[in-house]
């Protein structure tokens, strides 16, 4: 593909058409040569558009209240996109479970648009190309954008690093796992969603979370926390309502762009970092498993290797 195919789909994103979203997507989660470059002119860090994320253990309802949302912002006239990020086949690398296994009463409607991506071992329960592919949909007037994580624990802090508005969904019936949550955990989500609230349990699921929220030493960060049952629609108007009156709350445009655009660079460096690093090591040793056998083997230490990447590319410490 030429630079001129690649801007015809930078206007095509621009111009919401579908196809374009699509493939550009399919770039971006491939790691094409020109994803950087295309999101590089994509990207507006100040995008009016809402990103939402959706987070919570297997089992919390999760993909049936993101169909109920999707309801409620469409009746308001709002495209709202969707990010679906599932377990990753061991062989393929790509999504177990597809987007016509969620969220089906929204298939055929134009105005949504979900895709469903690979979390391919990655340790957030996200795609490494969720960061960019929200900023992808967003470009394309999607808003607000969901994306609904893989449920694997205290790792899904990540997301909060992705989104403007974080909803951490717990269900009843979890027990002592959510009372030995740390409040780490809790910190994520700017609102906790107690679901299937027409289940028995729900008290004692609602007296946990707030023993656990209790750790949380400044008052004004301890998220509110909404009962509903996504599958009968109790509570849904609720927290629709809550989540209307935290967007109308947050920090003005300007600041909410200094703070995307801050966490987008860290990711990137983090991403990059680990990158770097690992050339710098297979460059080395030949690779991270031999690297390995030569600390083994007493020749080095896991501390030398430090040392030489912090020091990388001045002349590492020892050589």
């Amino acid at each position: 593909m030429d630079q001129g195919h690649a801007d015809d789909l930078i206007r095509g994103v621009r111009e919401g058409d579908v196809p374009c979203v699509a493939r550009v997507l399919s770039m971006v989660e491939n790691g094409h040569d020109l994803a950087p470059v295309m999101m590089h002119d994509l990207y507006d860090p100040e995008r009016a558009g809402l990103t939402v994320g959706i987070t919570g253990p297997p089992g919390a309802g999760k993909s049936t209240l993101t169909s109920r949302l999707i309801s409620h912002w469409r009746l308001a006239g709002r495209k709202v996109g969707v990010i679906a990020v599932d377990p990753s086949s061991p062989f393929s690398g790509g999504a177990l479970l597809g987007d016509r296994l969620r969220m089906q009463e929204h298939a055929s409607d134009p105005g949504v648009f979900i895709r469903s991506m690979g979390s391919r071992g990655h340790l957030g329960g996200l795609a490494g190309s969720t960061r960019d592919a929200l900023e992808v949909l967003a470009a394309a007037s999607y808003d607000p954008v969901l994306v609904e994580t893989v449920g694997v624990g205290q790792a899904e802090v990540e997301i909060a690093s992705l989104a403007d508005l974080t909803l951490l969904v717990l269900v009843p019936g979890l027990g002592d796992e959510v009372q030995t949550m740390k409040a780490g955990i809790m910190e994520i989500g700017d609102m906790i969603v107690l679901n299937k609230a027409d289940r028995q349990g729900i008290d004692q699921l609602e007296s946990a979370v707030m023993a656990s929220l209790e750790l949380i030493s400044d008052e004004s960060r301890r998220p509110p926390v909404i009962r509903c049952s996504a599958q009968t629609g109790q509570g849904v108007e609720d927290l629709t309502a809550e989540i209307d009156r935290f967007i109308s709350g947050m920090e003005g445009r300007a600041e909410m762009a200094r703070r995307r655009t801050s966490l987008i660079l860290e990711s990137i460096i983090r991403e990059k970092g680990r990158e770097m690093a690992g050339a710098v090591v297979a460059e080395r040793f030949g690779s991270v498993d031999e690297a390995v056998e030569s600390i083994l083997r007493g020749e080095t230490t896991p501390y030398r290797i430090g040392s030489m990447l912090s020091h990388y590319p001045r002349r590492a410490i020892g050589e």
